[in-house]
């Protein structure tokens, strides 16, 4: 490849120059031009495929950092058999019991509303844990959280509220830098935004739903990652599911982690565009699928795609794994495509600046075409954003559904996320933010090592804050959620259809509010339970050193 240069001299970082954009990376020896592109009214270019050589990456052994051991055999066995156990004995319940549920009636011609398998999996599997989870609670989700005690007299089929409340150690709510308060600055600003805005423009950004703070929360949006422009959603599920139709269509190849959010599968169902799912984290077969399917053409035809887009998380939610995100970008040259890089749970959360996995990794935010991100986590609030190109940008404005037909962004909202990210940005005048995003980083690492001292098999990077503990019996995760409920401890359980039926699990969350002395507290109950409950399943070497915080 060659480099660009004029009278003899190589271009500075980030000139323009004949179509090229000149961007130095860290890692020289991969260093290349974005090449020059036939851009269509949408800021995508024309697909054109350009052999390159094989190219190795060591990013600080950053890769190595990820665990996902195997499951031992017998558990294996032993999580089979119990499922399958709960189904039969689901059956013998339907056959000889009638269920407390409305049933479809005079309904002669129509389909039912709902599948049968589903309907049985519902009622006589899903039930009997039912209680641990959508748990209805009376506080901010913060360190703490306030839950409404209720009780069922039925088995499941229904619940009654006791009148009182418990207050639990908060390790279930994505709250990462602790800006879920109804105190303190945000709160302050968010409750004056609502004297001079009111709390809601009741229309669309497109017709007269648009007030001087989302134009301001754009523009600080783009500073913040570092990009040209920036559009923001008031649903961040929706960011996703109405802006990839918008990018996409029938003639484009859409190549999809297979961990993906289901907003970007129903995004991708609504396109029309051909999917192809590759292995988790897997570049190998990321590369193989680039490699099959620029091969084979679009189906039927042979014709060339008209865009290849490569969609991944920065964080994946349930893997608490770390995109490998040099890696993806490199084939993303090698094969002329496209990034779109859903940044949920990783925006605020990850990297020394909490700019996310471009952060993280040191990589030019003009390597991701499309980045998206949600400010229902690292900042509190709720909603999305779409960043990149000024001209992506323009074209959303004028052709997103969400930005056209659905409802701005409330006042007192968008406050909140102009308040805290100017925090995390350091505008605010203190170190606050920076403070927020080493105490988490420090309490991720922290918790992790002393799970994987406890015994228990975990999985994702160490330095993502979702850490998922293995327990893999369905009966388990019920078993575990309501101990550690008992113990003033609050968690999240995650099971069959969520994940597959070998991999149930408990999702801890961790919050820059977390103290040491909380974190300790749970870990202490973990332990514990882990004996009675035999939740020991890892069968690596446990280090005993003390860990230090």
């Amino acid at each position: 490849m060659t480099e660009l240069k004029e009278n003899g001299h190589a271009l500075p970082n980030g000139t323009v120059k004949n179509g090229h954009h000149v961007v130095r990376s860290r890692f020289p020896e991969y260093q290349q031009t974005n090449g020059t592109k036939n851009f269509s009214s949408n800021g995508f270019s024309k697909h054109q495929p350009e052999p390159m050589p094989q190219m190795k990456f060591d990013y600080g052994n950053e890769y190595q950092k990820s665990s996902y051991e195997q499951v031992p055999l017998h558990t294996a066995c032993f999580t089979y058999l119990g499922f399958y156990l709960l189904m039969i004995l689901g059956y013998i319940n339907q056959l000889f019991f009638t269920p407390k549920v409305a049933t479809e009636k005079h309904r002669d011609g129509y389909v039912p509303l709902y599948d049968a398998f589903e309907k049985f999996y519902l009622r006589y599997v899903y039930r009997r844990v039912k209680d641990c989870w959508n748990r209805p609670i009376c506080s901010v989700p913060g360190s703490e959280v306030t839950l409404k005690d209720r009780i069922t007299k039925d088995y499941g089929w229904s619940f009654e509220f006791t009148g009182t409340e418990t207050r639990c150690l908060n390790l279930g709510s994505y709250n990462y830098l602790g800006f879920a308060q109804n105190e303190g600055p945000c709160a302050d600003e968010a409750e004056e935004s609502i004297k001079a805005y009111g709390l809601a423009a009741c229309s669309s950004r497109r017709e007269i739903g648009t007030n001087p703070l989302h134009v301001e929360l754009e523009q600080l949006t783009a500073r913040f990652l570092g990009v040209e422009d920036a559009i923001v959603f008031g649903m961040g599920f929706a960011t996703n599911s109405l802006n990839i139709p918008t990018l996409i269509s029938p003639g484009c190849l859409v190549v999809s982690d297979e961990k993906n959010h289901a907003s970007i599968i129903l995004g991708l169902r609504l396109s029309g565009a051909v999917t192809k799912v590759f292995n988790h984290n897997s570049m190998k077969d990321l590369e193989r699928v680039l490699q099959e399917s620029i091969a084979a053409g679009q189906p039927k035809t042979g014709k060339p795609w008209k865009k290849i887009l490569i969609i991944v998380e920065g964080v994946f939610s349930m893997e608490g794994s770390i995109v490998k995100l040099p890696e993806i970008v490199a084939l993303k040259k090698k094969y002329k495509a496209y990034i779109y890089l859903d940044e949920a749970h990783s925006i605020g959360a990850t990297g020394p600046s909490g700019r996310g996995v471009l952060d993280f990794y040191g990589v030019d935010p003009n390597d991701i075409d499309i980045l998206m991100g949600t400010f229902t986590k690292s900042f509190g609030s709720a909603g999305g954003y779409i960043a990149g190109s000024k001209k992506l940008i323009n074209f959303l404005r004028v052709n997103s559904h969400a930005h056209c037909y659905a409802s701005s962004m409330s006042p007192p909202v968008t406050q909140q996320i102009l308040t805290s990210m100017k925090i995390i940005m350091g505008l605010d005048g203190t170190n606050e933010g920076s403070k927020r995003i080493d105490q988490l980083a420090r309490n991720t690492r922290y918790f992790r090592k002393r799970l994987a001292q406890i015994g228990v098999i975990t999985y994702g990077h160490e330095d993502s804050p979702v850490v998922p503990m293995l327990v893999y019996l369905f009966s388990k995760i019920g078993a575990v959620v309501r101990t550690l409920t008992s113990r003033n401890i609050a968690v999240v359980g995650v099971g069959f259809p969520a994940t597959p039926i070998m991999e149930g699990r408990i999702r801890f969350c961790l919050s820059a509010a977390h103290t040491k002395e909380q974190l300790d507290y749970a870990l202490s109950v973990i332990d514990e339970i882990s004996d009675t409950l035999g939740l020991k399943y890892s069968r690596k070497p446990r280090d005993t050193r003390p860990i230090e915080y």
